[in-house]
């Protein structure tokens, strides 16, 4: 799927880099189809002809969106940098509503001063994946903030992954009423893991302490799989 910059009646245009991967690496052609979007509707079109960095589509017929069971928002803690872009991919994919990036203590201070010069690089990630998965709207992303700062989000639930022994596995934490509308929040910590100090404020502010079983995951292994399991859960029910 191409996201467009604009559409008019029943016809549409895709510019820069998107219609020049379509002309010189796709090597398209006249009258092949290809689902598109302008970020309030998806369509099955057809190209109709080329510009020097545009393509034009006529607009063949409307394509129901795929939805997310729930309003997912993550907040991952920074870690390297390659594989932190892993998990912005990842969760695109998984259907991930909003992703705030959070500084933690144990976050390396490198990555702290680096980040926020990161954000445009990590916006075009999010829109290349959205394409790749079909998703009607992107995720939204926060600049990166502390973890002070979000524990009060308003949410209907709030997760939060631990490594240590002694949390309750995922799957028995889940609500038994899983609603389409209800907002869920899942926090992620750094590779070093999560300082006491956080732990205690995350359980004052709400937080449920959640695991994801006996093995020992990466950072960006553990937001992946908790996001898979929440997501199934609730897209299944059960």
């Amino acid at each position: 799927m191409f996201y467009v910059q604009e559409v008019r009646g029943e016809q549409a245009t895709l510019r820069g880099d998107a219609a020049q991967h379509v002309r010189k690496v796709l090597r398209a052609e006249r009258g092949q189809r290809y689902e598109i979007s302008n970020f309030e509707n998806i369509w099955l079109a057809e190209i109709a002809d080329f510009g020097k960095d545009t393509v034009q589509f006529n607009l063949l017929s409307p394509v129901e969106p795929v939805t997310a069971p729930a309003s997912l928002h993550l907040f991952p803690a920074l870690i390297k940098f390659d594989h932190f872009e892993w998990i912005l991919e990842k969760a695109t994919e998984l259907g991930v509503e909003r992703i705030t990036p959070i500084y933690a203590l144990r976050t390396d201070k490198g990555l702290d001063q680096a980040a926020p010069k990161r954000m445009e690089r990590w916006r075009k990630i999010l829109y290349e994946s959205g394409q790749q998965a079909r998703r009607l709207k992107l995720p939204e992303l926060d600049a990166p903030c502390r973890l002070d700062q979000v524990l009060a989000q308003p949410l209907d639930h709030k997760f939060w992954l631990e490594e240590q022994q002694g949390a309750e596995p995922i799957l028995r934490s889940l609500p038994v009423e899983r609603r389409q509308t209800a907002t869920i929040g899942l926090l992620c910590g750094p590779e070093g893991g999560w300082d006491d100090r956080e732990r205690l404020a995350a359980s004052g502010a709400g937080w449920t302490s959640v695991s994801l079983g006996r093995q020992i995951l990466r950072a960006e292994t553990a937001a992946i799989a908790g996001l898979s399991i929440i997501m199934a859960a609730w897209d299944s029910g059960t």
